[in-house]
């Protein structure tokens, strides 16, 4: 697990705590904060997971040039 994939999640976690924050006392303001938290930590994760593709496909790519 990466940086972006850690902090996506923390994010994301933190979104869903103030969205249902926000439904508990009414304040539509609140769970659209939330909301819009969640989407950018699910980005973010999705971000991580891009790079951690990345890196494994260039060590693939490596190994292979090494083997040759």
């Amino acid at each position: 697990m990466n940086k972006n994939q850690t902090q996506g999640a923390i994010k994301n976690a933190a979104g869903i705590v103030q969205e249902q924050a926000g439904k508990l006392v009414g304040s539509k303001e609140q769970q659209a904060k939330g909301l819009h938290k969640q989407v950018a930590g699910k980005a973010e994760q999705r971000l991580g997971d891009a790079k951690e593709v990345v890196a494994d496909t260039l060590d693939d790519v490596k190994a292979a040039v090494r083997k040759a």
